[in-house]
């Protein structure tokens, strides 16, 4: 029996190996690790469309030279019958290491972690987290700030339906930061107010004293129907070239992506000085690289 340790949220890890993560990321990111998931199986299994994460991840996977198979749902035997738990069950008996899933019910990922005989990485499980989306945010304002302690950090938008959010606002609050929420209130109720964490309704007092706002994506397929209409969003939530004046010189702009021009974001932000989407794409192989090779050999 292997010993599970698994990544479904960023609680899974402490602050020691948060820190290690990040220090790994970085010496990956100066010299290629080479094959350190040498003869390692991993298994990627998408039931939602992606292609950051799981481009991410394929990527980190074989840089680190691990055996790599890429199931799709209809590759399984759900249709059949079986049980995910059965699946997660068979693949370990074979001699799967690591197993790398996305799915769109909250949940999904601890369930597999339950029965499986390895390490389980969440790659996003409904809106409930994404914890490697998370990780390469906070690597990407790390590498701009020198640290996140005392950094004023605005994420804006659906957070009610964002697993990015919800694990990006985990892991900025064990970082010390100071996390403003910013949206209306059918994608952002008052109880996600708490320590360290306050709301704002009003995107543009926010702007002038952000270090880094985070641009989420609406997410149309969370819904039934729309709360609001595009033209109230885009009116008071929508980053464009009037409120782009408001930001600081040196203030850093995210996303986890896809962004939709128009919507959350103008065109003219992708020019801006501080847009950082570039950066967080790239930090990901390596963010990914690492929390593999943390979960398969942990700390050295």
């Amino acid at each position: 029996m292997r010993i599970r340790h698994s990544l479904i949220d960023l609680t899974d890890l402490d602050p020691d190996n948060l820190r290690y993560v990040f220090e790994r990321t970085a010496e990956f990111e100066r010299t290629p690790p080479g094959r350190l998931l040498d003869r390692v199986a991993c298994v990627n299994t998408f039931f939602e469309e992606s292609t950051r994460t799981f481009t991410s991840f394929n990527l980190a996977e074989l840089r680190l030279g691990a055996d790599v198979v890429n199931l799709t749902p209809r590759d399984l035997s759900l249709a059949k019958g079986e049980t995910i738990e059965d699946t997660a069950i068979s693949l370990g008996a074979m001699g799967v290491d690591v197993l790398v899933v996305r799915h769109p019910e909250s949940g999904f990922a601890e369930r597999l972690g339950a029965v499986f005989d390895g390490h389980v990485v969440n790659a996003g499980d409904g809106t409930h987290a994404h914890p490697t989306q998370a990780l390469l945010d906070m690597y990407t304002l790390i590498e701009e700030f020198g640290g996140l302690e005392g950094r004023t950090v605005a994420i804006v938008g659906d957070v009610a339906h964002s697993r990015v959010a919800h694990s990006l606002i985990a892991g900025l609050k064990r970082a010390h930061a100071d996390v403003v929420l910013v949206g209306p209130p059918p994608f952002l109720p008052d109880e996600y107010a708490g320590p360290g964490v306050c709301i704002e309704r009003d995107f543009d007092a926010v702007l002038p004293k952000a270090d880094g706002i985070v641009l989420l994506r609406i997410q149309r397929e969370r819904f039934a129907s729309m709360p609001l209409t595009d033209e109230e969003y885009v009116r008071d939530y929508r980053l464009d070239r009037t409120r782009l004046k408001k930001v600081r010189d040196d203030a850093v702009i995210l996303h986890p992506g896809p962004y939709n021009r128009g919507m959350e974001l103008d065109d003219c932000v992708l020019d801006f000085a501080g847009w950082r989407y570039a950066k967080q794409v790239r930090h990901g192989v390596s963010v990914r690289m690492a929390v593999l090779d943390f979960l398969v050999h942990g700390r050295r």
